[in-house]
């Protein structure tokens, strides 16, 4: 019998084939402790009809009853397809190295417009592999202060020392500007970061790189199929770097990374550096001190799945986002994420708003059944470990620091109903209009 409004006799199923059955767009899983004891629960319903099926492995279905359901903040994918990829895999390729590893690295390279790809087992990974392969060793590299924190420890990883240049408040991707000035005889790379989806000013830092005779390396981590002027990013400078950490775009079922480039040498290098510095075609030949850092097969088997639907789930996203975009325009207190034009295609990674009251309306949110983020809390340069290791104090960078005080990450994934999208914003509205209770402000 199928779960409905009348569901007695119903027998639970376990816990992780009821996941696999419910974990589709329209539906939301929830895996919760009793109040009274250690039982699992699972709770599932649709969000917009406030439903919840309460049930105990193995036990009869007894109970359906109206719930505040949470919209969850990101959804990564997996379907039957992307299961039936992975047991494949396992169950026919070597666990390491195996097919779907080289099909994956030739498709994404595809994708992205470059002559080469490499997997990795991190987008950190990706970065500092970038760097070491490119002959950074040491020097410094100018990256931006706002971004998650490996942006700048692949820098460290490398050798090198990152030197930060702020963002600029328009796009939130690093100021031109501010990269000149912060651009020395010590300078290796600059590292510019796609952030939420969103391209950087690429034209212009490639006349600065090119100029100062420096290298670029691209962190897309959050930008799976952006286009900048009609171009994938990735292909815009030396070498780019992917995540597929299971919020982004897309995942791989775990951590994972690539490298695009059209650089033959830095494709190579890179290949031996993630692999122990084996050299090409042995097995105990090392010519390098490499890492172990390689994608394994089962994830890349689902890779290739998710990548066949990229295209469709970006393209989603920006549905989504316009639709945030129109019903959140009318909020002088919002400030709403950049958008795009015909040079500049996001792909949304995350909507990300700034407003003054930014913690208490992610609490109004929450107590809503919304689920929010803030990407991120703190620059970089603001970190425990790099105010340490570099003196930083505050005041160094003010967009960026302005930037953390005051964004909100939002629902935003491609299962992501419209009548989610609209109970969001209705709940946005509400807390500007005073409408919040006692929640103060």
């Amino acid at each position: 019998m199928p779960i409905g409004n009348h569901i007695e006799g119903c027998v639970a199923r376990s816990i992780e084939e009821r996941l696999h059955s419910s974990r589709g767009f329209g539906r939301r899983t929830f895996l919760r402790r009793s109040e009274t004891g250690d039982t699992t629960l699972i709770e599932q319903g649709h969000p917009s009809k406030g439903e919840r099926t309460t049930f105990t492995e193995g036990d009869t279905v007894t109970q359906l009853e109206p719930l505040q359901a949470r919209i969850p903040l990101a959804m990564p994918v997996l379907d039957q397809e992307m299961r039936d990829a992975a047991s494949h895999a396992l169950q026919n390729e070597r666990f390491v190295g195996g097919e779907s590893v080289h099909k994956f690295e030739e498709e994404f390279a595809r994708f992205c417009g470059t002559k080469f790809a490499v997997s990795t087992a991190s987008g950190t990974a990706a970065l500092f592999l970038s760097l070491i392969a490119q002959g950074v060793h040491g020097g410094q590299v100018v990256t931006t202060p706002a971004s998650f924190v490996a942006s700048a420890n692949s820098i460290i990883h490398s050798g090198a020392t990152p030197r930060f240049a702020d963002i600029n408040l328009r796009d939130y991707t690093v100021d031109p500007a501010k990269v000149i000035a912060s651009l020395n005889k010590e300078t290796r790379a600059i590292i510019p970061v796609h952030l939420f989806g969103f391209p950087a000013e690429m034209d212009e830092l490639r006349r600065i790189a090119s100029d100062r005779r420096v290298a670029i390396i691209e962190d897309a981590c959050q930008a799976h199929g952006a286009l900048y002027k009609g171009h994938r990013v990735g292909s815009l400078g030396n070498a780019g770097c992917f995540s597929f950490f299971s919020s982004k775009n897309m995942t791989v079922g775990g951590d994972g990374g690539m490298v695009v480039t059209d650089n033959e040498s830095i494709a190579e290098s890179a290949a031996s550096l993630r692999d122990c510095g084996r050299a090409k075609g042995s097995k105990y030949l090392h010519t390098s001190i490499g890492f172990t850092e390689r994608l394994n097969t089962v994830q890349a088997a689902v890779g290739r799945v998710q990548l066949r639907h990229l295209d469709e789930w970006n393209e989603r996203r920006r549905q989504i986002a316009s639709r945030y975009d129109s019903l959140l325009s009318d909020l002088d207190e919002v400030i709403l994420p950049p958008r795009g034009d015909s040079s500049v295609r996001p792909v949304y990674h995350m909507y990300v708003i700034r407003c003054k009251h930014r913690d208490d309306l992610r609490v109004w949110l929450d107590r809503n059944g919304v689920e929010t983020g803030i990407h991120y809390p703190d620059p970089i340069h603001l970190q425990p470990v790099y105010r340490k290791m570099f003196g930083y104090r505050g005041g160094e960078f003010p967009n960026s620091e302005e930037f953390c005080k005051s964004v909100l990450s939002i629902p935003m994934h491609p299962g992501l109903s419209l009548d989610e999208v609209k109970l969001v914003s209705e709940k946005i509205h509400e807390f500007h209009s005073g409408d919040q209770g006692s929640l103060g402000r």
